[in-house]
């Protein structure tokens, strides 16, 4: 029996067998295009302008900063969230299934408050409505990402993770060029990713089965359940544990080496005037990268049955693109660098989503259990920015010392030593998460 089967608790609880079709493909490809678009194209360009624009500072680490703490801010929110959302889905016994009640208010939270963020005046409104965001991306991406573990069979799953990743980098590419082609306002931004994403999403909520819990299966619903599953022993669940931290190494390291980009390319380089073409241009290198590897090799570890070399592998070539980066600051460089860390990141993101459905304790807590696994995506891209701006501010203070403060010699050097200070951190960190990878024997 598997879960394409009418109701029942056999029917959400089993194991699917049978393929999901190309068409159940396009629609959860659909969605995410959506989900990456309205999260990344504000985290890459919208939210660092929409800040900038707001302090109005002469120096660029008090920007660099204030970005860092308000994304850290929404990453303490994204750490409830995520595990929250995924247990309640659990035990949702609505007549229309137990992931889309959550789809759908987890899309409309995450609308309303873009549009909201992008009419904020003041730091306090920004990371207020920035946090109440990405709590929306929370709650419509752990229930997305369940479906996963519901409806597809293990021998498809690298390949359909692999239409998690792909329109990752494809929605950041198409949000940036929306924003700066069209020269669009930063409220203007927000408001088109945000009617996007429920164009996007709404689709995949109405058109695909999900199957419905009865209420006398449903598992423990209390405050002291909900909080005792959000701790999984590493001990007893060694496997799991060992792709948690993994996920959050390799993810960290990615987001150390992303997120302060636009950063990068205006102080680090000194490329000011042509930074948002220039990072229209990085994104598309990455983006194309990216979408190969991640259908290709994920599919790739579905026929071999094997996850943990690709895995390793991709983490490793991210750890080399920002080596490069660091060793040679050149936009020239940063162009090959962009497509080596796509090649590598897709790799992962398509092969290890699909490693960690495989590792799930318990198939009546896949929500909850891959709620935790998200944190490890999310959560890193949230606090990266204040962690990469405190390396870049520490480098480059080192950088600097004994040069007169406000000089331009002061300001180029410090730059330069901040930045490649934190791609250093970087391939460290995304090193440190291919190792990780190592111990884990359930999964081949």
């Amino acid at each position: 029996m598997t879960t394409t089967d009418k109701t029942g608790a056999v029917s959400a609880f089993s194991e699917p067998i049978r393929k999901v079709s190309g068409g159940w493909i396009a629609l959860f490809a659909t969605a995410w295009l959506g989900i990456w678009m309205a999260q990344l194209t504000p985290i890459q360009l919208l939210l660092p302008k929409q800040i900038e624009e707001q302090l109005r500072a002469a120096s660029w680490v008090d920007n660099v900063v204030a970005f860092g703490i308000i994304s850290a801010i929404a990453g303490v929110c994204a750490l409830v969230a995520f595990p929250l959302s995924g247990a309640l889905s659990d035990r949702t016994v609505s007549r229309f299934g137990r992931r889309r009640p959550w789809i759908l208010a987890g899309t409309v939270l995450f609308a309303v408050s873009l549009v909201l963020l992008g009419v904020q005046s003041t730091m306090v409104g920004i990371g207020v409505f920035w946090s109440l965001s990405l709590i929306g991306f929370c709650v419509v991406t752990a229930a997305v990402t369940a479906t996963i573990s519901d409806r597809v069979p293990v021998n498809q799953r690298g390949y359909v993770s692999g239409w998690v990743s792909a329109p990752q980098a494809a929605g950041t590419i198409l949000g940036i060029l929306l924003v700066t082609i069209l020269a669009l306002s930063t409220f203007v931004g927000y408001l088109v990713v945000a009617v996007l994403l429920v164009v996007l999403v709404l689709p995949f909520l109405l058109k695909t089965p999900d199957a419905v819990l009865p209420a006398e299966n449903r598992p423990p619903m209390s405050a002291s359940a909900l909080l005792a599953g959000l701790w999984i022993n590493p001990r007893r669940f060694p496997d799991f544990g060992w792709t948690l931290l993994s996920r959050i190494l390799v993810n960290l390291g990615n987001a150390l080496g992303t997120t302060l980009l636009l950063y990068f390319l205006m102080f680090g380089l000194s490329r000011g005037e042509t930074a948002e073409d220039d990072l229209l241009l990085l994104t598309a290198v990455y983006m194309v990268f990216f979408i190969a590897s991640a259908l290709l090799v994920g599919k790739l570890s579905d026929r071999l049955g094997k996850r943990k070399l690709f895995v390793y592998i991709a983490a490793y070539l991210q750890a080399l693109a920002a080596l490069i980066l660091a060793f040679v600051p050149d936009f020239t460089i940063a162009i090959a660098a962009a497509g080596l860390l796509g090649l590598g990141y897709g790799s992962f993101m398509a092969v290890d989503q699909a490693l960690a459905t495989q590792v799930l304790p318990d198939a009546q807590s896949r929500g909850k259990d891959l709620g935790i696994m998200n944190i490890a995506t999310a959560v890193p891209q949230a606090v990266a920015p204040l962690l990469g701006a405190c390396i870049v501010v520490v480098c480059a203070g080192l950088a600097t010392n004994g040069i007169e403060v406000g000089s331009s010699d002061a300001g180029f050097a410090g730059a330069n030593a901040g930045f490649a200070g934190l791609f250093v951190a970087s391939a460290l960190t995304a090193a440190l998460g291919g190792l990780a990878i190592v111990p884990i024997k359930s999964v081949a």
